[in-house]
C-alpha cells in the first residue's frame, strides 16, 4: 500500500518505519526542513532500540521517504496517518491546533478516496471535528477514522510489529476492509483487531493510560504506607501481583510516572470529564499522588541532612523518565534536580542517552559526567532516578572509594537490602526499611 505519515515525531517515525518494513511505500511529511534533511541523510532524531536497523534498511530499499511538501507526500497515498503533537494546555486539555491545521490543508488537497487516520492521542469527538474541517473544501469521498497507538518507549518497535491488539474506530465498511489488509502482517499470530465506533476508540486510548497510571500511583501509596508500618513493598507487590485479576505489571513502587503519555493523557481525560460535567475523582487523586511522589525522595534527602544541603554534592544517576529512551518529558529527575538546586546543593549527573536533552532545558546548572562513576568523586550522596540496566550491578567498592559518604537514595529499588547492609551503605529506597 501507499501510505503518508504526517508528523515525524516519536509516533510518526516509528509508525512510518514499521509500515515500510512490511513492504508498504511510506512518505513521511514534516514542516521542519532541518529535521527532514537529517532524516533523508539517515539520522534518527530520537533514541529507540531497534529502530535504527529498520530505518536504515527501508531508506536503502526506497520504501521510506521524507518531504516537507504535504501535497507531494499525500498525492499517491490511499492512507494518511496524522501523527501530530497534541500538547496539553494549562487546563489539561489536548491542543488540537496542529491536527486541525493539517485537516484544513487536506481538504484542499484530496482529489480521490483516502482514509485519514488519527494516530495521535486525541479527545473524544476529534474524528468528527477532523471530518468536518476536511469536508468544508473537499469534493470527493473520504473517511476519517481513529487508530490510537499503544507504544511503550523503549519497546516501541516490538509493540508495533507484534501488537497485543489493534484498535480501529470507524463506521465505514470500505475503511474496515482496507485497515484489515494493512494490519494483517502484524497480527498473524492471532492477536485481535478490534473495530468499534470512533468515539470509543478515542476514549480507549485515554482509558488504558489512565488505568496504568492509576496502578502506579496506587502502588506508590502502598509503598508509602509500607514505610510507616515496617512492611516491605517488594513482598506486597509479589503477593498481589500473583493474582491474575491484578497482574504483575505496573506494580513497581518508585518516584512516580513521567513521559509524554501518562501525565498528558490523565490530565486530558480529567478535562474531558469536566467538559461533560462528570467529576472523575480517581483521576484527580492519581495526579496529586504522582506529583507528591516525584519529590518524596527529596524529603528523605532533606531529612537526612537536617534540611541543609548548601555545599553538599549530590550525584544523580538517570535523567530520562524511564530506561531505554532519551525522553525527559515530565521526568521525575528534573523535579528532583530543581528542588535540590534551590536548596543550594551541587548536582552532578549521568544518563546513558538523555544528557543532551537535559542540557537544553537546564543548561550548565548541573555537572554532566562521562559515565556513572565520573560524577561520584567527593559526592555526599547518590540519588538513583532511572532504572537503566547499567546501574543495576555497579562496582560498589568503587562507589565507596569515590564518595565522601556511603549514602544512596534509591528511587527505583534497584538493590537488595541485605546486600546494602553488608556493604555498609546508608540506603534509602521506596516502601522498604531504611538501612543504616
Amino acid at each position: 500500500m501507499k501510505i503518508a505519515v504526517v508528523g515525524t515525531g516519536y509516533v510518526g517515525l516509528v509508525t512510518g518505519t514499521c509500515f515500510a518494513e512490511t513492504g508498504n511505500h511510506v512518505v513521511c511529511v514534516d514542516i521542519d526542513k532541518q529535521k527532514v534533511e537529517r532524516l533523508k541523510n539517515g539520522e534518527i532524531p530520537i533514541y529507540e532500540p531497534h529502530l535504527d536497523v529498520l530505518f536504515e534498511r527501508n531508506i536503502k530499499q526506497g520504501r521510506l521517504l521524507f518531504t516537507t511538501d504535504l501535497a507531494k507526500g499525500i498525492e499517491e497515498a490511499q492512507i494518511i496517518f496524522l501523527a501530530l503533537p497534541t500538547p496539553p494546555g494549562e487546563d489539561g486539555s489536548a491542543d488540537l491546533k496542529y491536527v486541525l491545521q493539517v485537516a484544513d490543508q487536506l481538504g484542499h488537497l484530496i482529489r480521490d478516496y483516502k482514509i485519514v487516520i488519527n494516530k495521535s492521542t486525541v479527545p473524544v469527538g476529534t474524528a468528527e471535528r477532523v471530518r468536518d474541517v476536511i469536508a468544508k473544501n473537499c469534493k470527493t469521498e473520504f473517511d476519517v477514522i481513529s487508530n490510537p497507538e499503544f507504544l511503550r518507549e523503549g519497546f516501541a518497535v516490538d509493540d508495533f510489529m507484534k501488537p497485543d491488539r489493534v484498535v480501529i474506530g470507524t463506521h465505514s465498511e470500505r475503511a474496515k476492509k482496507i485497515m484489515n489488509e494493512l494490519y494483517a502482517p502484524f497480527v498473524r499470530q492471532g492477536n485481535p483487531i478490534y473495530f468499534m465506533d470512533e468515539r470509543s476508540a478515542e476514549l480507549t486510548k485515554y482509558a488504558a493510560n489512565a488505568f496504568l497510571a492509576t496502578k502506579i500511583s496506587f502502588m506508590n501509596e502502598i509503598a508509602n504506607l509500607c514505610e510507616k508500618t515496617g512492611a516491605n513493598v517488594d513482598a506486597v507487590r509479589i503477593g498481589i501481583g500473583s493474582d491474575d485479576r491484578i497482574g504483575k505489571r505496573f506494580l513497581f513502587a518508585g518516584i512516580g510516572y513521567g513521559g509524554s503519555c501518562f501525565p498528558k493523557d490523565v490530565a486530558a481525560l480529567a478535562k474531558t470529564s469536566k467538559d461533560y460535567n462528570y467529576d472523575f475523582r480517581i483521576l484527580d487523586s492519581v495526579m496529586q499522588v504522582n506529583a507528591n511522589q516525584k519529590l518524596s525522595i527529596v524529603e528523605k534527602i532533606k531529612s537526612h541532612f537536617g534540611n541543609s544541603l548548601k555545599g553538599k554534592k549530590i550525584a544523580l544517576w538517570g535523567l530520562a523518565f524511564k530506561p531505554d529512551t532519551d525522553d525527559i518529558r515530565e521526568a521525575p529527575a528534573l523535579d528532583i534536580i530543581r528542588e535540590l538546586l534551590a536548596m543550594g546543593a551541587e548536582i552532578a549527573t549521568y544518563d546513558p542517552e538523555a544528557m543532551n536533552n537535559v542540557k537544553s532545558v537546564i543548561g550548565e546548572k548541573v555537572i554532566f559526567g562521562k559515565d556513572e562513576y565520573d560524577i561520584l568523586q567527593n559526592a555526599d550522596a547518590l540519588v538513583i532516578a532511572t532504572e537503566w540496566s547499567v546501574f543495576r550491578t555497579p562496582e560498589f567498592e568503587r562507589i565507596s572509594n569515590l564518595m565522601n559518604q556511603k549514602i544512596i537514595f534509591d528511587g527505583r529499588n534497584l538493590y537488595d537490602l541485605n546486600q546494602m547492609k553488608e556493604l555498609g551503605f546508608t540506603y534509602y529506597s521506596v516502601g522498604r526499611t531504611k538501612i543504616n
